[in-house]
């Protein structure tokens, strides 16, 4: 990789939009696969549906605790599904945000645009969720403990003849209220990190990889009561399913009878259950998740992107 691919990698505000496009979709795979075991994990310790999980120390042992029960599979029910979303969801976001971050700033870096690149952050969440927030319904239905679906497919089906369309979307502005600010605050702290661990914006596995696990870390902390939000609203369900000839109680009898209807029936919810303690379940868990999650989808985005618009280049 010499001093030419460099040249093509500094230039790719003015690429074509297939690259970012493929570079984002490779991402959003690696970002969501590779660390869904603890995803799994954060859904189950955020929901209110009874679990063992919530009464182990560390997320770790809570991850053991499922293998252990459930199986080695397990943790991986619903991967199918947020792959086959985050694809798509997460090429569309790194292309918004690439295209408005150099409108904004004029394909120019520095910590003067930092505003701009959390301006970018949001307008392309806001399309990547459009995207997303089905595959995570779906998603997080399969996490759960005595999940009855025997597949992504049949989730989607149960879903939608149970509850409607709109079941899909009904998290949506719970999700919008928690990624927005992370999302903003995700975008400046890795364009802040860049600029302190790679001031001549050349392609810099190490500096990607750094910047993009702080800058995911910092965000999911700071986001983790709006993402228990979410994941209630998310995991509600009928009272009752079948599967293989006999009755699994999905939720206690109160959440059975009461459906929430918004976030702030939901915020009341969690605090009269749990308290305000139950707006930092999955704290850990989460950010074991996106550290690593959102360090490797940087890495790879930023790879692919390099290694295309060079062959791209190249090849012209």
């Amino acid at each position: 990789m010499g001093g030419g691919g460099e040249d093509e990698y500094e230039s790719l505000p003015t690429h074509s939009i297939p690259v970012h496009l493929a570079a984002g979709a490779l991402a959003g795979a690696v970002e969501h696969c590779v660390m869904f075991p603890f995803d799994s994990v954060k859904t189950r310790m955020q929901s209110l549906c009874p679990c063992p999980e919530t009464k182990c120390p560390t997320p770790v042992h809570s991850l053991m605790s499922i293998v252990k029960r459930e199986g080695w599979l397990r943790p991986l029910r619903g991967v199918n599904a947020v792959a086959a979303g985050s694809m798509p969801a997460h090429a569309l976001y790194f292309t918004v945000y690439e295209k408005l971050k150099g409108f904004l700033t004029g394909n120019m870096a520095g910590h003067e645009h930092t505003l701009a690149y959390g301006a970018s952050g949001i307008v392309a969440t806001l399309i990547h969720d459009a995207v997303m927030n089905p595959a995570e319904v779906v998603k997080q239905r399969m996490q759960m403990a005595f999940s009855p679906y025997g597949s992504s497919l049949e989730c989607v089906r149960c879903i939608y003849n149970r509850e409607g369309i709109a079941a899909f979307y009904r998290s949506y502005t719970t999700q919008l209220a928690m990624n927005v600010p992370f999302q903003a605050i995700h975008f400046m702290n890795y364009e802040f990190w860049q600029q302190v661990l790679n001031p001549d914006h050349k392609y810099d596995p190490k500096s990607h990889l750094i910047a993009g696990g702080l800058a995911g870390g910092l965000a999911a902390a700071l986001t983790t009561p709006m993402d228990c939000v979410k994941t209630v609203l998310n995991t509600q369900q009928t009272a009752e399913a079948d599967t293989a000839n006999r009755r699994i109680f999905l939720q206690n009898e109160l959440q059975a009878k009461y459906r929430y209807r918004g976030i702030t029936d939901t915020v009341r919810t969690i605090y009269r259950q749990r308290g305000l303690s139950g707006f930092s379940c999955g704290l850990q868990a989460r950010v074991i998740f996106q550290v690593p999650a959102t360090a490797l989808s940087w890495s790879v985005y930023e790879l692919f992107k390099f290694m295309l618009s060079f062959e791209g280049g190249h090849s012209s």
